[in-house]
């Protein structure tokens, strides 16, 4: 019997709209199985939201978008394209980045420019990077075809011919294999900057993710027009065709169990049944939607994990257009590794912080008034840090100070409003752990099997997806995690004579 045909009926319910939610629902779905989203803020998209203000747009959370061919697998999947829902650019330039002195270098849209801003900052450093991107593709094409979309069940899913050739890497990391190579100090920031998406120092991210060197670099950093919450808006397009019913303003109070069973959820004092219940909240925040004797991992667990940071985020109108700025913007005129010291082994607020800096406006023009730049900054910090009004103004006047200073221009007078977010704000509207802004890090220790499980070890009919468990942070994996998640329950359930499916 075809699958559609037989979960017709069989109903699940998601917590949390975000994109691992929206893209599990889109699955399910499309699986045959009647399908509910309850999202506790009242616009979809989770971390991905928007703010509007005086006619400035932002997106409040993910800003990057990269790996594009994860959203084209995800839509093609349904026999849609990206293309059906929203219009994708190619940036030129990629990025910039500013050091000390008011040097910089500019990451352009091919690999043949970006070989020559390398040669150009350190005579023969493009030899060694075409070398470093031609690993770092192989790695990405058996990180994609053999790994990333396995469901983390076992440690099995990482043994194949390929991935033997590559063990060493998961032993070796991306700080070591980078310094073999390159000692210009500005080359290795640039070469270690990506796998901060994955929530870990590079000292501390196995080898292998130098894939994502060749996301950044091969495949190129991109902008939906709109900003990145059309492709909220898109999936969500898509998981209503499909019959995915939407719930916003519903919070989920808890899960409820019987005989070890899931038999839904409560929404604002009302229970909803479900046969089947998948979690794409904040993975802590869903355990603790279960009686204590349900929870698979304790407290002690998640304390003794390397959680991504958490950020301390502005949102800025300026009253005029500003120079000497890109799309992408990373101010590391600062100690790299000390800012990393100050979010992972010894957590406090940093004294001279990193910080990141878009304005969309430059390519979305209806992201700002005319004649008008909206800028958003990201300071990273460590999550479960103190936070006050007083902190946010404190680190705001430190990097804007610093911005004008190394742009060359004055802005502090230009602004008309400023919001912020931050660790308060993460645990408030996304019942956060700690407040950490991209879920749990990518460690050798924290990969693949040795993540949270898809599949609750305690309930039946209770499942997870998100960027606490597999593959990782980050908005495609979140994509991928929908994806596996919905091939966990066509595996694990079936039809019983009950009004519930049974996990086998």
């Amino acid at each position: 019997m075809p699958s559609h045909i037989k979960n017709m009926n069989k109903k699940v319910v998601i917590i949390g709209s975000g994109f691992s939610s929206l893209s599990a629902s889109c699955y399910l779905a499309q699986l045959g199985y009647d399908v509910s989203i309850y999202e506790k803020n009242n616009t979809v998209g989770g971390r991905a939201r928007q703010l509007k203000r005086d006619g400035f747009t932002f997106d409040i959370g993910p800003s990057w978008y990269w790996m594009p061919d994860v959203f084209d697998k995800f839509f093609n999947d349904f026999n849609t394209s990206t293309s059906d829902f929203y219009t994708l650019e190619k940036l030129n330039p990629a990025y910039k980045v500013f050091f000390e002195n008011r040097e910089s270098i500019t990451i352009e849209d091919t690999l043949e420019k970006i070989y020559i801003a390398f040669e150009q900052e350190e005579k023969g450093s493009s030899e060694k990077l075409k070398k470093f991107i031609l690993d770092a593709k192989n790695n990405y094409d058996v990180a994609i075809d053999k790994l990333v979309y396995r469901p983390g069940v076992s440690p099995l899913e990482l043994v194949t011919k390929d991935t033997i050739k590559k063990v060493g890497q998961f032993f070796s990391t991306i700080s070591k294999e980078v310094r073999k190579e390159f000692t210009n100090k500005k080359l290795i920031q640039i070469l270690e900057f990506p796998v901060l998406f994955l929530g870990a120092k590079p000292s501390d991210t196995p080898a292998f993710y130098s894939f994502m060197n060749y996301a950044d670099f091969g495949l190129g950093t991109w902008h939906p027009k709109g900003g990145m919450y059309e492709v909220i808006l898109g999936i969500k397009k898509l998981a209503e065709s499909l019959g995915v019913k939407i719930h916003t303003n519903a919070e989920v109070e808890n899960i409820t169990v019987e005989n070890g069973i899931t038999t839904g959820i409560s929404v604002n004092s009302n229970r909803i049944l479900a046969d089947i219940v998948v979690c794409g909240a904040d993975y802590h925040h869903g355990e603790t939607l279960l009686d204590q004797k349900y929870r698979q991992y304790a407290e002690s667990y998640w304390e003794r994990k390397t959680f991504a940071p958490s950020s301390l985020l502005f949102y800025v109108g300026f009253d005029k257009k500003l120079k000497n700025v890109n799309h992408h913007n990373l101010f590391f005129d600062t100690d790299f590794d000390l800012h990393a010291h100050n979010i992972y082994d010894d957590p406090k607020w940093p004294e001279k912080p990193l910080f990141y800096a878009n304005f969309t406006s430059l390519t979305d023009e209806k992201s700002a008034p005319q004649g008008m730049e909206n800028g958003f900054f990201l300071i990273p910090i460590a999550p479960g840090l103190e936070d006050t009004p007083s902190l946010r103004e404190t680190y705001f006047n430190k990097i804007i100070s610093r911005f004008e200073k190394i742009t060359d221009q004055d802005v502090q007078n230009n602004i008309i409003f400023k919001e912020s977010f931050c660790v308060k704000d993460f645990i408030k509207e996304y019942n956060s752990y700690k407040g950490n802004a991209y879920g749990m890090a990518n460690t050798l220790l924290q990969t693949a099997f040795l993540r949270p499980k898809l599949k609750s070890k305690k309930v039946k009919n209770l499942f997870f997806t998100g960027q606490l468990t597999v593959p990782g942070p980050g908005v495609p994996p979140s994509l991928i995690s929908g994806k596996l998640v919905a091939g966990i329950i066509e595996k694990h359930c079936k039809p019983t004579n009950s009004s519930n499916l049974v996990s086998v």
